[in-house]
């Protein structure tokens, strides 16, 4: 399991993705090869999957986000396999989740303003397979936004 010394590479490493392994090992208090060692095997066991950009769709002019929550018609023996397929497809669909009990699937969905989110409901959306009922719930605010465990 982790000690003390592989959380504080990792709350480093988490509050800035784009440190060197030498900044990291400093700010935690270690030598440079001892964080290499140790942020090697946490990839390598798989606590830590990657390290990666975080884009801002909202600077890149995208200002709607709608979580689509959809009730698929389960009749048809591929339905989830059928919609998840075509819904990858949308490019602006930004995270396709699954889910037990009486919502299936929750798409989250991104558009530049309410007339390109009109079309892409209408042309996109309504036109994937399966769909018994669908809710919208549009985003207002962000109070928290963190994928990172308290380590």
């Amino acid at each position: 399991m982790l000690d003390d010394t592989d959380r504080r590479l990792l709350r480093h490493l988490l509050a800035d993705p784009s440190a060197s392994t030498a900044e990291i090992a400093d700010r935690a208090g270690v030598a440079a090869a001892t964080a290499w060692r140790r942020l090697e095997r946490m990839t390598e066991q798989g606590i830590i999957r990657a390290q990666e950009a975080v884009i801002d769709w909202r600077a890149m002019g995208y200002e709607v986000e709608v979580a689509l929550r959809f009730t698929l018609d389960k009749t048809a023996p591929r339905a989830f396999d059928d919609f998840i397929t075509a819904a990858r497809s949308v490019p602006e669909v930004l995270a396709i989740e699954t889910f037990l009990g009486r919502v299936d699937l929750r798409l989250i969905v991104i558009a530049r303003d309410m007339a390109h989110y009109q079309e892409i409901y209408r042309d996109r959306i309504l036109t994937l397979p399966h769909i018994a009922d669908i809710e919208a719930l549009m985003l207002i605010s962000t109070l928290k936004d963190a994928e990172a465990l308290p380590v």
